[in-house]
């Protein structure tokens, strides 16, 4: 789970994390507002949307005056902010965050990520921050620093040094450095993040560290135990598939194909995915529905698909251990006939009750394409979506 900047920061600051003051608002005449209490003669107008690459695209505006403030308040709010990770579409900003401008020295760039490769968190540092910071890894590795952190022993003081001075502070400030490397990764680990990063983290012309942007992003799993930060969720910022089929405890990521997935287990989907790009296919999305899923959470699942107006066939590719072969059977059935399917359905059954599964599928009535193993299924779908798509251009024309 994402959440905005100035969420992020309050809870960074909860911690310690120096940050510049700042107001969330809503409204041009609330960031006037904001502006006029922050006080001072220069402030920062930000857009608040869950990606980055804001600065670039103009979503961060330095004003100069009240009436620079109204002018960048207008300019973005209620409007599509296009950034290199929003995709050509944009997202629409109906946020924004008015903050105290900040003298800067020097940026710096500190992030904490879950590296499951070594089953450890990682902290990863620079003395290159900024907007370039992309380039900045791709053309000189070597101003960026890696440390490994074991989650039983936390964040070690020599490796706090280690990359305070590898990223070149002034030694002055190492002790505040330090104690802020602590209190992010504090932040980290009590609040089950999966990303926090701080870029830049600014140096001031009298040498303090502050926070000037953050980014946070939660592990979905534990959220049960963080009911505050759940409550952060923006949905409007969110595609409004995923927001539906989290509702019924599906996971569900749209994709560029036309061959819908229904498969129960991450792993499964994925390698279902990468078996139909084998075949020469392309998947239209990835969807596990679980180890527990029932009749209605499939129908909800194939509704979900459905809404996808490039859809050609669908691919159910299910491995009954704990999901029984003849629930996902009755959840097929059930969902074919409330939505009245077109597309070509094709099913490939293994495990738990899966001769009951494939009764329920043949005595159903349904024309279901049946598959005896992933390959099979795989050429199967592209087939049929191949076959979709040449009678819907024939009608077509």
């Amino acid at each position: 789970m994402k959440i905005h900047e100035y969420q992020a920061k309050k809870i960074l600051s909860d911690y310690g994390v120096p940050i510049p003051a700042g107001v969330a608002c809503f409204s041009v005449e609330e960031a006037i507002v904001a502006a006029n209490q922050l006080g001072g003669d220069k402030w920062v107008v930000k857009a608040q949307i869950y990606a980055g690459g804001r600065g670039k695209a103009g979503g961060i505006k330095l004003a100069k005056s009240i009436a620079e403030v109204r002018q960048h308040a207008e300019a973005m709010l209620h409007r599509p902010l296009v950034t290199l990770q929003t995709g050509p579409e944009g997202r629409m900003v109906r946020r924004l965050y008015v903050e105290q401008e900040v003298s800067i020295s020097h940026e710096y760039y500190v992030a904490l990520v879950v590296d499951r490769a070594q089953q450890c968190i990682s902290l990863i540092a620079s003395e290159a921050g900024g907007m370039d910071i992309e380039q900045v890894a791709a053309s000189t590795p070597n101003k960026i620093h890696k440390v490994s952190i074991n989650p039983l022993t936390g964040l070690e003081a020599q490796d706090a040094e280690a990359i305070v001075r590898q990223i070149r502070l002034p030694e002055s400030c190492f002790p505040a450095a330090i104690s802020m490397l602590n209190a992010l990764y504090q932040a980290f680990d009590e609040n089950d993040v999966s990303l926090l990063e701080i870029n830049p983290l600014v140096l001031t012309p009298d040498d303090h560290l502050m926070a000037l942007d953050a980014k946070l992003n939660f592990d979905d799993n534990a959220l049960l135990r963080h009911p505050e930060i759940a409550a952060l969720r923006d949905l409007e910022e969110e595609d409004p598939l995923e927001v539906e089929a989290s509702k019924h405890a599906l996971s569900y990521i749209p994709l560029d194909g036309d061959i819908g997935c229904l498969v129960n287990g991450a792993g499964l989907a994925m390698a279902t995915m990468d078996i139909i790009k084998l075949y020469g296919g392309s998947p239209a999305n990835f969807l596990d529905v679980g180890g527990g899923a029932t009749a209605d959470n499939v129908t909800a699942a194939f509704k979900i698909m459905l809404r996808n107006p490039r859809l050609k066939a669908i691919l159910v590719n299910i491995f009954g251990g704990i999901m029984r072969c003849d629930v996902i059977a009755e959840g097929i059935v059930q969902a074919a006939r409330e939505v009245r399917l077109e597309v070509p359905l094709i099913v490939r059954l293994e495990g738990t009750n899966v001769e009951l599964g494939r009764k329920i599928l043949q005595e159903s009535g349904l024309s279901i394409i049946s598959a005896s193993n992933m390959a099979d299924a795989a050429s199967k779908a592209v087939e049929a979506a191949a076959q979709c798509q040449s009678e819907s251009t024939t009608k077509g024309g």
